[in-house]
């Protein structure tokens, strides 16, 4: 079972990145429909809702998909008093897009037994993890109940964590790549690693296969990967860009329009760094200096977010999006165009 494709019961070693807050049943369903793995996030999902999503995932494909979870770090606040503080700093952009500052809720985000209890009993093929290592319990119920487990790591002691907590693969992440960077050893701005070096590193450190990710979004990233050892490839902003994508088209032009040296590591969306582009919100909140703890900062700015989305404002969403951006095919495609593609650069004998 040393090989990806065995262990994770799929025919091509292609993941599709998940998405805290923009994944979409119909990309991850097109990508394990194509033979690679599927990838879901269930960032800030209840038990419901995670219910749900996965009984979609399954009557969308017959084929194996991963759900995705945030460990909690421990350095995550409960609403408070500073809530109200936070919000109205940041009331030009609720102004912007014609909502109310939000008021202070009970909770920010579903605690992890609520989200592990529902995803035991959906038992979905594969359960992947950033910001941290699973503890026993999680990867030996998740073992039991038939679910393989991928954690994610952006450093070789990262990586080498997660193998000796048992997880059946790693995904090595360079800094390079879109969305949160999900260290957890140290702060992750002392853990940006590049792919080009972190992922022969971590295949020669680890005993599990080892997922390659960060700035590949074409054949030819595909290929390097392998070249460095890498089992599979995990893309994410090529995908991103994809019709089935739910990034509105305001994402996906400034995905398409965005130099290498046009994204950013930026705290001013969600209060952990996380890599986009710089866009008038990135600008404005980081020149304010005022930025909540997560995850009160990512539940406030998720609300003048979600709304900026609905009117395709750009400039008020966060735009995620990885320094490979601009590799990504210029004209409309789907995922199984962007699917060939990456497919093309996997070696024969992989």
């Amino acid at each position: 079972m040393s090989d990806l494709r065995a262990l994770l019961g799929i025919e091509h070693p292609v993941v599709l990145g998940p998405f805290g807050g923009l994944s979409s049943v119909g990309l991850t369903a097109a990508v394990s429909e194509a033979g690679g793995l599927g990838g879901y996030g269930l960032y800030g999902y209840d038990a419901d809702r995670i219910r749900s999503t996965i009984a979609s995932l399954r009557a969308a494909t017959s084929r194996p998909f991963a759900v995705n979870v945030w460990l909690p770090t421990g350095d995550e606040i409960e609403p408070n008093p500073q809530h109200t503080v936070f919000a109205q700093a940041l009331q030009p952009f609720f102004d912007a897009v014609g909502i109310e500052v939000p008021a202070r809720p009970e909770r920010y985000l579903p605690p992890l037994d609520e989200q592990l209890d529902a995803i035991w009993e959906a038992a979905p093929p594969v359960l992947s993890t950033v910001f941290g290592v699973p503890s026993e319990a999680i990867v030996d119920e998740a073992h039991r109940r038939g679910i393989r487990v991928v954690g994610t790591a952006t450093t070789v002691a990262e990586a080498v964590a997660l193998a000796d907590a048992g997880v059946d693969a790693v995904v090595a992440t360079g800094f390079e790549a879109g969305g949160h960077r999900v260290s957890f050893l140290r702060p992750a701005e002392e853990s940006l690693v590049g792919t080009f070096a972190l992922v022969p590193q971590v295949v020669d450190a680890v005993d599990v296969p080892v997922i390659a990710a960060g700035g590949i979004a074409d054949r030819r990233g595909v290929a390097a990967a392998f070249a460095l050892g890498a089992s599979a490839v995990q893309v994410g902003t090529a995908f991103l860009a994809t019709a089935e994508s739910a990034a509105n088209q305001a994402h996906r032009d400034a995905i398409r329009s965005t130099a290498a040296d046009g994204t950013v590591l930026t705290k001013a969306m969600s209060g952990r760094l996380a890599r986009g582009a710089r866009n008038r919100a990135v600008r404005a909140i980081e020149a304010s200096g005022t930025i909540a703890p997560f995850p009160m900062q990512n539940w406030l700015t998720g609300r003048f977010r979600a709304a900026a989305g609905e009117q395709n404002l750009g400039e008020l969403q966060s735009l995620w999006m990885g320094q490979a951006a601009a590799l990504v095919d210029p004209a409309p495609s789907t995922a199984a165009d962007t699917f060939a593609e990456l497919l093309a650069g996997v070696p024969e004998n992989a």
